[in-house]
């Protein structure tokens, strides 16, 4: 416990010298977090109890067994994340804000302290998500409020297993613990897409060699197919983009652009129709076509999945040896961000003139948080 008080030190003294109009929202990340890491309990505790649930027993079983292979195969951090359990009381954990221009994909920015300034503002109550995002309309923003079932702190803390991705299955549990561990392993201050694109490679790549020595048949033939059904959604959300970018570099009026957008965005709708029908009928992204479909949700996809191509490429030019993938991570880390951003730009190019086999991009459900 009190190394729990005194890594609150640095939180709680923050909230003190944070401007005015930041004091509400730190006070309410502090105060969500504090929560959180008082609702965790050893894992191994919960398994020598003779009253905790069976089923739940069984379930971190294969929890701890995740987390082993996480650093024992994928040379991720071997520390106390993802030892504990907590269960919050609802199915996420917080909502994030994402926001563009009306007629613009570039996202608002919110600058924090360690995480630097992301492309999203995350609340632990949905009600204060809804807030932000309502002023934020008001203000002339697209906006979109996504349910996020974990996030990382960077090693700042010990990071809980939760209810609100354990409840999604094993599957997800891995995806989940091998991203959230990838942003511990790496990450750049002010570069969100970098960061998640990079997490979500690493999580790919331990999903397939979770599934390699521990799926059945089964799972591993459903889990490929569900990378075939990302990579067709990918495609269709980054040609939607380019007319959506297309439009917004014209010189029309307001109304004949808002007029064309909305006609764009119908015409998306159309297409994403065909290819469900094409999947015979799977409707895994039905929710990121619902009414709100705007540019805020187009920012939040292509934050996950934008640059996902770039570290596929590195890592089949390291034979798929993390370590040494990695390391040119972390090369492209230390460049300057219009050096490293131009630099990944180029493996995308490659990799698709190229045809080198590009295995998906992660669906947007969701973001993961810092």
């Amino acid at each position: 416990m009190k190394k729990f008080r005194n890594s609150l030190l640095p939180l709680l003294l923050l909230v003190f010298l944070a401007g005015c109009s930041n004091i509400a929202y730190y006070v309410q990340a502090v105060g969500g977090h504090i929560d959180l890491m008082r609702a965790a309990q050893p894992i191994k505790d919960i398994m020598r109890d003779p009253t905790s649930d069976p089923v739940l027993k069984r379930t971190l079983d294969e929890v701890q067994a995740i987390r082993e292979f996480a650093s024992r195969e994928l040379d991720l951090p071997d520390n106390n994340s993802y030892r504990t359990y907590a269960d919050v009381g609802r199915p996420y954990v917080v909502w994030n804000v994402f926001a563009a221009p009306e007629f613009s994909l570039e996202p608002k920015r919110w600058c924090l302290w360690v995480a630097g300034c992301v492309n999203y503002q995350g609340y632990y109550d949905r009600k204060d998500a809804e807030r932000l995002a309502a002023e934020l309309r008001q203000e002339g923003y697209d906006t979109f409020v996504g349910g996020v079932p974990a996030y990382s702190t960077l090693g700042y803390f010990d990071d809980p297993v939760l209810n609100t991705f354990l409840r999604l299955g094993t599957a997800e549990v891995a995806r989940t613990v091998f991203h959230e561990l990838a942003h511990q392993a790496i990450y750049v201050q002010d570069d969100s897409p970098f960061n998640e694109s990079f997490a979500t490679a690493v999580e790919k790549e331990g999903m397939r060699r979770w599934l390699a020595g521990h799926g059945t048949l089964g799972q591993r033939a459903a889990f490929e197919v569900q990378q075939e059904r990302k990579a067709a959604f990918a495609g269709l959300i980054r040609d939607g983009r380019k007319k959506v970018i297309a439009l917004y570099k014209t010189d029309r009026s307001v109304d004949r652009k808002r007029h064309a957008k909305a006609g764009l965005l119908s015409a998306l709708r159309h297409d994403y129709a065909n290819l469900k029908t094409s999947w015979g009928g799977y409707s895994g992204y039905d929710r990121f076509f619902g009414e709100d479909l705007n540019n805020a949700k187009l920012v939040s996809f292509s934050l996950y999945s934008e640059l996902v191509p770039a570290f596929e490429a590195l890592l089949e030019q390291e034979n798929h040896d993390l370590p040494r993938f990695y390391q040119r991570v972390a090369a492209l880390a230390a460049l300057d961000k219009e050096t490293r951003g131009r630099s990944l730009t180029e493996l995308v190019s490659a990799s698709r003139d190229t045809g080198q086999p590009h295995r998906g991009a992660t669906a947007l459900n969701a973001p993961h948080g810092v």
